[in-house]
């Protein structure tokens, strides 16, 4: 991609995003912490806004005009996810509140019924604690193993040791695609590959992924992954499920309740086919009404240009990132072109704590942001108790990254005159 085309992405695209065009402090926004949530396109508010002006009613009982639309878009909404991800069936997509939700709805659905004493679990140390905790309570009710993939010289996934840690007890393989902190893409195609050599199930966590980058659930060959639509541009409160369909219809429900049964007799209920099992009750229509409205943004932009976007103001960010000496960043460096790692930048520098490197930068309107990124265990691992993380997206451009290198040069000069 050419420096003209990058400029006309970011013209085209900016105009889209409101809440990019306002100024904190007295200063112009620039929002860097996109990694923790996306900011919203005006045409997935006015689907959201749409939905509640003009079809508002619920889905699928209906049978009146308002009901009828409503479950056309809902349904429609679905589909489009489906594609989004190159899904063998509709079937195969579950609404859920965020992905945390999906990963405990195959913990409670399938491992809470299939794991056993002994039987073992291979995570990484790098995994969010929406991917650590739920397997941590399967583990605890199930007596299952839990093993932790390391990193190498380079804060990369182990491959090697993660190879080493596989064996005919191994029953799951619970990884992220691309670290919230590392910033590194992990080879799920192959971890993939060798789980399944072992006859275990892999779940992949997509979240930073599915943004940023063309995904194919069928090449990759997972048996499920997960995803939050807040981080691609649609509202809070809806993600989704992706489960291969032989697999998802053997396992039970996750929740009882409305909508997700055939038939309800007092002392015993059949449940619905694929996918409203595994959705009980009123869902979020409006929220995956606007889902599908960001998919349809997304692929109206072209994944495959997102990505090579992104690429290149990652090598941008970091080599502008070199010129500060004091910053420790983490995860392996970008190639030459900026390929290789998520656009995202995780460091510290010496001794100043993050939050106060934060709280400088928005004085200068800068949102980046700093803690732990719900990877504590990762923090620990790394021995760092908390990072600053710049995190963009396909609307943020090389100006917004020059804003933020000389306010974060002028937080670590003033922190450099108070520690000496």
């Amino acid at each position: 991609m050419t420096i003209i085309q990058e400029k006309t992405l970011s013209a085209l695209t900016r105009p889209d995003f409101p809440i990019l065009n306002q100024t904190i402090h007295d200063k112009p926004l620039v929002y860097l912490d996109n990694a923790a949530t996306s900011q919203k396109p005006i045409a997935v508010l006015d689907a959201i806004e749409h939905y509640y002006r003009y079809d508002n009613a619920n889905v699928h009982r209906g049978v009146h005009t308002l009901s009828s639309r409503a479950t056309d878009a809902y349904e429609g909404a679905r589909d489009k996810v489906a594609a989004f991800v190159n899904a063998a069936s509709r079937q195969e997509i579950v609404y859920t509140r965020n992905a945390s939700e999906a990963i405990n709805l195959v913990a409670y659905s399938w491992a809470l019924n299939t794991l056993k004493q002994g039987d073992e679990i291979v995570l990484s140390v790098m995994e969010h604690h929406s991917n650590l905790v739920p397997w941590q309570i399967i583990a605890g009710r199930t007596g299952a193993v839990l093993k932790h993939v390391e990193l190498t010289e380079t804060e990369e996934f182990d491959f090697e040791q993660f190879k080493s840690l596989l064996s005919d007890k191994t029953k799951l393989v619970s990884v992220v695609h691309v670290s919230n902190t590392l910033g590194c893409i992990n080879p799920v195609k192959e971890i993939c590959a060798e789980a399944h050599k072992v006859g275990a199930r892999v779940l992949i966590d997509a979240c930073q992924s599915v943004p940023h980058m063309p995904i194919d659930v069928q090449e990759i060959d997972c048996d499920w992954l997960v995803a939050s639509g807040h981080k691609m541009c649609a509202p809070t409160g809806i993600g989704f499920l992706y489960g291969k369909l032989d697999l998802l219809r053997s396992q039970p429900p996750f929740m009882g309740g409305g909508e997700m049964i055939a038939d309800v007799f007092l002392d015993h209920s059949t449940y619905a086919d694929l996918p409203h099992k595994f959705e009980a009750g009123t869902p979020a229509i409006g929220e995956a009404i606007a889902l599908g409205a960001a998919v349809d943004y997304l692929t109206n932009i072209g994944m495959d240009r997102i990505h090579a976007y992104e690429e290149e103001l990652t090598d941008y960010l970091f080599r502008q990132l070199a010129t500060i000496p004091e910053l420790r960043l983490y995860g392996p460096k970008p190639n030459a072109d900026g390929s290789g790692r998520a656009a995202l930048a995780s460091f510290t520098a010496g001794d100043v704590h993050p939050h106060d490197l934060s709280t400088i930068l928005d004085q200068a309107g800068v949102a980046i942001r700093a803690g732990h990124h719900c990877t504590q265990p990762l923090h620990r691992y790394l021995k760092a108790q908390s990072t600053a993380r710049a995190s963009l997206y396909f609307y943020n451009t090389r100006e917004e990254i020059d804003v933020f290198i000389v306010a974060l040069k002028d937080a670590v000069e003033f922190f450099g005159s108070i520690f000496g």
